[in-house]
């Protein structure tokens, strides 16, 4: 396979997770940079546990909380996107059963969340998370479809 076919994303997995159809989603992941006309040069989503999570939180962002992604955008100044998205699973899972949405849902709109970051987009501020929700629902609702 030559490198110009192969995907610039990649899924590792510390915790068992379902991620189905994993070359389409890789598809719609590089079209979406791709439509926010940003050039993708590698991004690696990693499924772990809240513990993981929580000790990268820790360490990295002096944060002590769990949380259900952190988002590392690890591109040089001006540069094609590169990435390492950390996903905790339990977090998914339970904020899934909290908004009384499939896991699978709730998984796909943390990934694009993590994606629409290394986009550009914000969510400190209110008006930064209302936008941040509407891309979300946007990617859901064509993925999804």
């Amino acid at each position: 396979m030559t490198s110009s076919t192969k995907s610039k994303v990649c899924f590792f997995f510390k915790t068992s997770v379902s991620l189905r159809e994993r070359a389409k989603l890789k598809k719609f992941i590089e079209a979406s940079f791709r439509k926010e006309k940003k050039k993708l040069r590698s991004l690696n989503f990693i499924f772990c546990s809240d513990q993981d999570l929580l000790e990268i939180n820790q360490e990295y962002l002096n944060h002590n909380y769990y949380t259900d992604i952190i988002t590392f955008e690890l591109s040089e100044k001006g540069g094609p996107v590169e990435g390492e998205i950390y996903i905790s699973v339990d977090r998914v899972r339970d904020n899934s059963q909290q908004l009384k949405e499939s896991t699978a849902k709730e998984l796909h709109r943390v990934i694009f969340h993590g994606v629409l970051h290394l986009c550009g987009y914000k969510d400190k501020r209110a008006e930064e998370k209302i936008r941040m929700r509407e891309k979300e629902e946007e990617l859901l609702s064509i993925y999804l479809t």
